[in-house]
């Protein structure tokens, strides 16, 4: 019999508990889902705005509880990476598999092929182990500029380093936002591959820094950076810059606009089980994967955030992009997380030591 610590929330407060492997003390015979008819919570650490919804939803349908913990994705994996010895998640869902493909080569999560139709894209972005699933898609980056305040529009990266643009572009910083990272690491494989890449990205990202670039936490961050005139163009999630462009009625002061630069790197949302969880909440793990993918999971993941991380491209068959999103861009590029996942660490410290 294995026991395993676990933090849940009852009555609005957080409660340490040792759970029986395969079944909680807490479960009811109305909540029962499970072959051995128990269930136990599941904990979701999560960096999706449609996270808390997916959550009631899947409790509403199966009875399963679902504690979320939501936090930016750079916080929820150091989360992980102190709880390693004891984890205290179920699931992980973010938006980049670079990072995911790091924890499947720690031996952290568990291989499970869900039950969806993938598209042409879906299939493109599922690992060869199914150690992991996407369940959406954006790219980074989704260049967002105020043509209230500029008509120079770029075609290239590399335009963002000449004087039109000095002091002017904002972008995140990859130890707090999720998606910030695969597009650095989209940058370095777009510059050099996986040989040369890291040095290219390195020495274009010295030079943007040259060239006045500032670093904002967070999507948000660097929207408002826009928003209030500190920077005229940001370096975003195309989801985020979406969202902005819904949200906003343009003025004479700001009207947001986007361009994609080549090549857009893709940016799926993915879902990953922890391998160390216990069978009953392993089995139940998968169902909540395979709601998410279901018709009516993506249902609920396109109506919980409409401006903003509801705004992705789907990768199932059957499942329409919200109206208000451009159609998927054409150039794009999928960079290899196997290679790009282990890069992550140094990369980040490199870049919060030097460009930051």
């Amino acid at each position: 019999m294995t026991l395993r610590s676990r933090v849940i929330t009852i009555g609005g407060i957080a409660v340490a508990v040792t759970l029986l492997a395969g079944c909680s003390a807490t479960a009811t015979a109305a909540q029962s889902t499970s072959a051995s008819g128990c269930v136990e919570p599941l904990v979701l650490y999560a960096a999706e705005g449609y996270d808390a919804n997916m959550g009631t939803a899947f409790t509403a349908k199966t009875g399963i509880p679902v504690q979320v913990v939501d936090d930016s994705t750079g916080p929820l994996l150091t989360k992980i990476a102190a709880e390693k010895n004891n984890p205290q998640w179920s699931m992980l869902w973010a938006d980049g598999d670079t990072a995911f493909a790091s924890l499947d080569q720690q031996g952290q999560l568990l291989d499970y092929a869900p039950n969806a139709q993938w598209d042409t894209v879906g299939k493109a972005l599922l690992p060869s182990d199914n150690s992991y699933a996407p369940t959406g898609t954006t790219v980074m980056a989704a260049l967002i500029y105020n043509s209230a305040a500029t008509s120079t529009v770029p075609t290239s990266y590399n335009d963002l380093l000449g004087a039109a643009y000095a002091g002017k572009v904002g972008m995140n910083d990859p130890a707090q936002s999720g998606p910030t990272y695969p597009f650095i690491a989209g940058l370095m494989n777009q510059l050099g591959g996986q040989t040369g890449g890291v040095a290219a990205g390195e020495d274009y990202l010295t030079k943007l820094k040259a060239n006045g670039l500032q670093v904002f936490p967070t999507n948000g961050d660097t929207l408002h950076a826009l928003e209030t005139g500190q920077i005229d163009y940001g370096l975003i999630q195309s989801s985020a810059a979406t969202g902005e462009t819904i949200k906003v009625q343009p003025t004479a002061g700001y009207a947001p606009k986007i361009v994609y630069l080549p090549k857009s790197t893709l940016l799926p949302s993915v879902i990953g089980i922890d391998k160390g969880a216990d069978a009953t909440q392993q089995a139940e793990a998968k169902q909540f994967v395979d709601y998410a993918l279901s018709p009516e999971g993506q249902q609920v993941m396109q109506g919980a955030d409409t401006s903003g991380d509801s705004l992705f491209w789907p990768v199932v068959n059957g499942v329409t992009a919200l109206s208000q999103l451009p159609a998927f861009p054409a150039d794009y590029q999928r960079i290899d997380p196997v290679f790009w996942g282990p890069q992550q660490s140094d990369v980040v410290t490199w870049f919060d030591t030097n460009i930051k």
